[in-house]
């Protein structure tokens, strides 16, 4: 089968297109899933660059996010049939250990990702257990179901769970543009929440505006801290989504209310920062690491998105076969929503 591989690590130039063996039903909750569309996520060039500590076997194929067909099921599947339209959950818990049976399944000691430690779904099949494989109802376009699973559980986690926004409370969010972001505006504001959002492109933060964002700033100009206070009346804002790290940190924190919090689920320009713990603790900051999320909340956003309640940005569709040429889109950073891979028509 045609496949996105990678056999080094390096830029989208270590992107190869190849043909891999069609994985098979191996153990008796297997599903296979002839896949019809993909997506990218800046974990994909992550693992193209190279992860510490992560050594996949080559060719590794990557990708998290897809949605396709059932072709073939072990014995002991139940939860889906050959011949439905499914997506995936990307992450693979062992269902067993303590967090699992606690129901907390992204805390598993053996957490996996597709495409990340476990070959992934750029390619005309992927093997997955049972668990992974969601229905989809007829109405969902393919590449919005391959773009919507891990930024909206992403996103879910850390609004709703983690920082437990509330109707009325400021939430302030990073980079505007990139798919989780995008996909915590839209939850946000169905939660009743005032959003400000942050881009360095004027055309980015434009588009943002018609999707609800409350207030757009342009982080390459402004002091988004003092803005930030300006437009709550001083206060600051009760949430800030933080996944860049280094370069936004410092000026997180200063952008928070007393008694707020800052939530994050990444570190695209590095993973050291400094706190002013006195700040933290005078000003009763709570500071919130959040990954992924669990089997509970993915069946929430799946529901959402069959309603039409959500639905994903898609900046563009591309055929499997120019892989490497959204991999250069990615790495670029000009793209406004998701990059789908479409794998079948």
């Amino acid at each position: 089968m045609l496949a996105v591989t990678i056999r080094s690590h390096g830029g989208p130039e270590a992107v190869n297109v190849e043909d891999v063996p069609r994985p098979r039903v191996e153990a008796p909750d297997d599903v296979v899933v002839s896949l019809k569309a993909a997506a990218m996520n800046h974990l994909d060039l992550f693992v193209v660059g190279g992860l510490p500590g992560l050594k996949p076997p080559f060719p590794h194929i990557l990708g998290a996010d897809g949605a396709g067909i059932v072709e073939a099921t072990g014995p002991a599947v139940t939860r889906v049939r050959v011949g439905d339209r499914v997506l995936l959950d990307p992450g693979v818990s062992c269902r067993g250990c303590e967090f699992c049976l606690a129901g907390e399944h992204s805390l598993c000691t053996t957490y996996r990702l597709l495409g990340e430690h476990l070959p992934g779904t750029f390619a005309e099949a992927v093997r997955v257990p049972q668990w992974n494989a969601y229905p989809l109802p007829d109405g969902v376009a393919w590449s919005d179901a391959a773009a919507y699973p891990l930024v909206h559980l992403t996103a879910w986690r850390m609004l709703v769970t983690r920082a437990a926004v509330r109707p009325g409370e400021t939430v302030l969010i990073w980079g505007i543009g990139g798919g989780v972001a995008l996909a915590a505006l839209g939850i946000a504001k169905r939660l009743g929440a005032v959003v400000v959002v942050t881009s360095g492109s004027e055309a980015k933060l434009a588009r943002a505006r018609t999707l609800g964002a409350d207030l757009a700033l342009n982080h390459a100009t402004a002091d988004v801290a003092r803005e930030v206070r300006a437009f709550t009346a001083g206060r600051g804002a009760q949430v800030v989504v933080d996944s860049v790290g280094e370069a936004t940190w410092d000026k997180s924190l200063r952008a928070l209310a007393p008694g707020g919090r800052l939530v994050t689920c990444g570190a695209t320009t590095g993973p050291k920062v400094v706190t002013d713990v006195r700040r933290m603790f005078w000003y009763h900051h709570s500071l919130l690491g959040s990954t992924m999320g669990n089997a509970r909340e993915f069946a929430e956003v799946v529901r959402l998105l069959a309603s039409g309640a959500l639905r994903p940005v898609v900046d563009s569709v591309t055929p499997l076969r120019d892989a490497r040429r959204a991999f250069e889109r990615l790495a670029a950073g000009d793209h406004f929503g998701k990059l789908v891979l479409e794998v079948a028509a």
